[in-house]
């Protein structure tokens, strides 16, 4: 009964959505742009941004990258 009383109101819902009259046209205002063809090749090495390389193995990244839990581990049959 409430599959029946759900789909009914879901179809009304449809039905009254539907019929409402959306037939206006709104027009669009389109801008025109031209291509800009600006090729600027020099490069600035400013950023002093540093990588850095963990050696060790027992680093907390690697750590914190490689964990593993208990049903991770095969078992034996």
């Amino acid at each position: 009964m409430k599959t029946l009383i759900t789909l009914i109101f879901v179809l009304l819902i449809g039905f009254t959505a539907k019929a409402q009259d959306t037939k206006t046209e709104t027009k669009v205002a389109t801008i025109e742009m031209g291509i800009v063809s600006d090729t600027n090749n020099d490069v600035k090495e400013t950023a002093t941004d540093v990588a850095r390389l963990y050696k060790r193995s027992n680093s907390r990244v690697k750590k914190a990258l490689s964990f593993t839990t208990k049903r991770n581990k095969a078992k034996l049959a």
